[in-house]
């Protein structure tokens, strides 16, 4: 399971005062509200950095970091990614999963059978649908309904589905 999960990606500074503008990666930007500290991704180190003050504008959320102070420090960060600890994760609901946890886990049929990998997960606002790469190198998309998936055990790595008629041939 992952430790670290990424929220947001500096686009770039933002005024004078060491404010920067970041794309939010998490489904709920207001969410950087309630966060004290968030790890910047430097590409050799991450590094804690404590949130000072929070705006929410358009798309994109400000942030001001207590360590820094002028535009001139903040300059370096653009496109670095910010993430937070699993500790810091929303809590999740009864059969809700991070997306992070998915990714590289074993998919079998029902049957026993293995069908392949969750290679990604595609967010449709009605439902997520899962894009698995078969052992035969094929994708398949499984709508993520209880009447395809079965069950998900993260901590093992494995998923069970049922295949819907139509959705592909064996």
């Amino acid at each position: 399971m992952e430790v670290f999960f990424k929220v947001g990606v500096i686009t770039s500074p933002h005024g004078i005062r060491g404010e920067v503008k970041v794309f939010p990666t998490t489904d709920d930007p207001a969410r950087f509200k309630k966060l004290k500290e968030v790890f910047l991704d430097t590409g050799k180190e991450r590094i804690v950095l404590h949130i000072a003050q929070v705006k929410l504008f358009k798309q994109f959320v400000i942030l001001k970091f207590r360590e820094y102070d002028s535009i001139n420090e903040v300059e370096n960060f653009r496109k670095k990614e910010l993430w937070i600890s699993r500790s810091q994760a929303v809590p999740l609901q009864k059969d809700e999963y991070f997306i992070a946890d998915l990714i590289g886990i074993s998919v079998e049929l029902e049957d026993g059978r293995m069908l392949g990998v969750l290679k990604d997960v595609i967010q449709t606002g009605a439902n997520d649908v899962y894009v698995v790469e078969c052992t035969d190198g094929r994708e398949v998309m499984i709508p993520a309904i209880k009447d395809c998936i079965l069950s998900v055990d993260v901590e093992e790595g494995r998923m069970v589905v049922h295949l819907l008629k139509g959705l592909m041939e064996l």
